[in-house]
């Protein structure tokens, strides 16, 4: 089973301003009971999105003018709050590929890492021009370059960081931890069959 080596994402991106969004806020609670993450994306910002539109307003991620973006662009210390994987989940499953922010929670950094979403870090300044650059003409192109570890929107380019771990698995196809366990299945068996207490629970 080939793993996707991620190097680069481009598209549109979606700007969310604010720190703290924290994982409930991203996807609420109540919608956590199904057994699988399918359709979580119809939930992304329910509690945000219904106080808005109360209000006249329309939440970013939401906002027909922003439909199609595959790069999301936060503040600092997005998706703190519980450790709930729906997050990130809601987050991929609404077209979001990438995510360049000021900092991230260290669960939600992993959790998303294991869906082949990197979440790039860059100072406030940079995502304020980012953001800005944006809101100003929602159709740029924003490029996530992870071989030179910068981002560009149109003609303008700003460094980014990324944990040289998490970078090094986007480049080489090794993010997925699942498949690279189910891709040699066989090494699986082989160690298990070496473990004296895997043996005699099988038994």
């Amino acid at each position: 089973m080939a793993i996707e080596k991620i190097r680069q994402f481009a598209g549109r991106a979606l700007p969310l301003a604010g720190g703290n969004i924290d994982t409930d806020r991203i996807i609420p609670a109540r919608f956590l009971r199904s057994v699988t993450f399918e359709g979580l994306e119809q939930h992304l910002f329910e509690d945000d999105r219904a106080q808005l539109e109360a209000a006249g307003q329309r939440h970013p991620v939401w906002d027909p003018i922003y439909e199609g973006a595959s790069i999301l662009l936060v503040n600092a210390n997005f998706g703190c709050g519980s450790s709930r994987e729906h997050a990130p989940q809601a987050i991929r499953r609404s077209g979001i590929r990438a995510i360049v922010g000021e900092s991230f929670s260290e669960i939600f950094f992993g959790n998303s890492v294991a869906l082949g979403m990197p979440c790039v870090t860059a100072d406030a300044e940079t995502v304020s021009a980012l953001m800005r650059s944006v809101a100003h003409d929602p159709a740029i192109q924003v490029v996530v370059d992870l071989d030179r570890m910068l981002v560009a929107a149109g003609h303008t380019t700003y460094p980014v960081e990324l944990p040289p771990g998490a970078r090094e698995s986007f480049l080489e196809g090794t993010w997925d931890a699942t498949a690279l366990l189910l891709d040699r299945f066989e090494e699986v068996e082989t160690v298990a069959a070496r473990l004296p207490y895997i043996s005699v629970w099988s038994q």
